[in-house]
């Protein structure tokens, strides 16, 4: 197996065609074909299927697609490793932001990456925590970050902030609710909630289940803009780290609600796995993204406790 082949594969995969794949990669049709033939040998399948529209993956193509672009990224890593130290940092970095950590953090993110890192092309991928670990330990993101700091084999975490949990209701719509309140009374309430597998849920539920506080869910919105606008219009409440309301709280549209309970709380950490090397590129990202939060956190706009490195 070759990496040109490697390369040719997801090439044609992305293109659709023999044809128009071989005018992006600069090769004679019949080359490539060769060379595809060869790794389907190589790799004792079938990857395509072929028909007068052009090509699609068969199962086992799909399954190699996924194999064979992480392989390419960490050639493309492999590459950034041995470059000149005194460089300035660049190429690709792919991280992962969870849903209510992306809310409010992307932008400022963003805007210090294109500040400082110039050079540095960011990814941002946006999704549940637990699909970003998995993608980190497949090598398709660079760095993520998630929630908790138990130990882990094959993630490195960094500790960045305890993010406290709050009761959000609409400001608008319904009783007012109060500043505080006592976990117990937590059953008053009606709730609009992700399901039992997101991450958020699951902090609710571990922290209620040993009190038999049971909780009334009107509704499961796996959406945050959704399980939001049905708070606001009055739907019910939800529960939701402080951060992911300011702007709504800020625009009298939502208000929160302290919650007596130390388990209503996460942490959130910057993970790496610990089999994929950094880059140049992808260790400046990591070191600016700690300093992006803790400026957040300093400055009001995440509201949370840091516990990270202090500044020096």
């Amino acid at each position: 197996m070759e990496l040109r082949q490697i390369r040719y594969f997801v090439g044609v995969s992305e293109a659709g065609s023999l044809l128009k794949a071989s005018a992006r990669l600069h090769i004679a049709q019949p080359a490539l074909g060769q060379q595809i033939a060869a790794l389907e040998h190589d790799v004792g399948a079938k990857l395509f299927d072929r028909s007068s529209r052009g090509v699609t993956l068969t199962a086992a193509g799909k399954a190699f697609l996924e194999h064979a672009r992480v392989l390419l990224a960490d050639v493309e890593r492999a590459r950034a490793s041995v470059r000149d130290a005194s460089h300035t940092p660049a190429g690709d970095v792919a991280l992962g932001l969870p849903t209510t950590v992306a809310l409010s953090a992307t932008v400022p993110i963003l805007q210090a990456c294109r500040e400082r890192l110039p050079q540095v092309r960011l990814k941002i991928v946006e999704a549940y925590s637990g699909f970003l670990r998995e993608w980190l330990m497949a090598g398709r993101l660079d760095l993520a970050l998630l929630f908790g700091d138990h130990a882990d084999t094959v993630l490195a975490k960094q500790p960045l902030l305890e993010d406290r949990l709050a009761l959000v209701s609409s400001a608008t719509t319904g009783p007012a609710a109060p500043r505080r309140m006592a976990l117990s009374t937590l059953s008053r309430w009606p709730l609009v909630l992700p399901g039992r597998d997101h991450g958020l849920r699951r902090i609710v539920d571990d922290a209620c289940e040993p009190a038999g506080i049971v909780l009334n869910v009107v509704a499961e919105i796996e959406s945050l803009p959704s399980v939001k606008r049905a708070v606001e219009a009055g739907l019910g409440a939800t529960i939701l780290p402080l951060a992911a309301v300011a702007e709504e709280v800020a625009a009298g549209r939502l208000r929160t609600t302290t919650l007596d309970s130390v388990s209503m709380s996460r942490r959130v950490v910057c993970a790496t796995a610990v089999t994929r090397p950094a880059t140049p590129a992808s260790a400046a990202v990591v070191d600016l993204v700690g300093e992006v939060v803790r400026g957040m956190v300093t400055d009001g706009s995440w509201p949370a406790r840091w516990i990270g490195v202090q500044a020096p």
